[in-house]
């Protein structure tokens, strides 16, 4: 199975699909673990140039031809041999934050729902959007150590909008997108999760 974590920034997303796969490990299931943008090499090095720096240094159409090529460098050499192995993936965000981030941003969802059919091709089975208070999440987000801030440089408002997005997210796809309530600590929030597992 094929499981996406989705959530603004700070929500606790990251956390989560740790506790998730350490949660089918212990079940005795193989996992991949992986994250957008990133995951493998190429990949990586493509995430540098999205969530490092100026919050305006890539215009919407730029950015999501980086990471669609982030992705499917990812998907093709990590993510598909995985899944053709009989393993479970469990990634940090996939198509939907772009589809999110994009749109919130002045993007064309369109255009990224076009480029996801065109050059990924591939959903995930099942997605977790991890929902949490947009000033709460942005406060932990800021705090966190290095130089990955792009996008929480963007503020509180810009936080709120992309909830919004996500919630819209739940509703155009309703059989695959789960909103899990990530305003408790961390534990209890993977409980949440754990519950909703087919």
């Amino acid at each position: 199975m094929f499981i996406s974590l989705e959530g603004i920034d700070g929500s606790g997303k990251s956390t989560q699909a740790h506790l998730l796969a350490d949660h089918l490990e212990a079940l005795g299931h193989t996992v991949l673990r992986t994250r957008e943008p990133g995951g493998s090499s190429g990949a990586e090095a493509i995430r540098a140039l999205l969530v490092e720096g100026d919050p305006g240094r890539w215009s919407p159409v730029t950015e999501l031809l980086l990471y669609n090529a982030a992705r499917r460098d990812n998907l093709e050499r990590r993510i598909e041999p995985a899944l053709a192995a009989g393993q479970w993936v469990v990634t940090d965000r996939w198509t939907d934050s772009t589809r999110v981030y994009q749109s919130t941003r002045g993007g064309d969802r369109a255009m990224v729902d076009a480029m996801q059919n065109l050059v990924i091709g591939r959903e995930p089975d099942l997605t977790f959007v991890i929902d949490m208070d947009p000033d709460t999440a942005l406060r932990r987000g800021l705090a966190r150590p290095g130089a990955e801030d792009r996008f929480e440089q963007l503020g509180a408002d810009f936080q709120r909008t992309v909830r919004d997005g996500y919630a819209a997210l739940a509703r155009d796809f309703p059989d695959r997108v789960r909103i899990v309530d990530g305003d408790a600590d961390p534990e209890t929030v993977a409980a949440r999760v754990r519950a909703l597992l087919p």
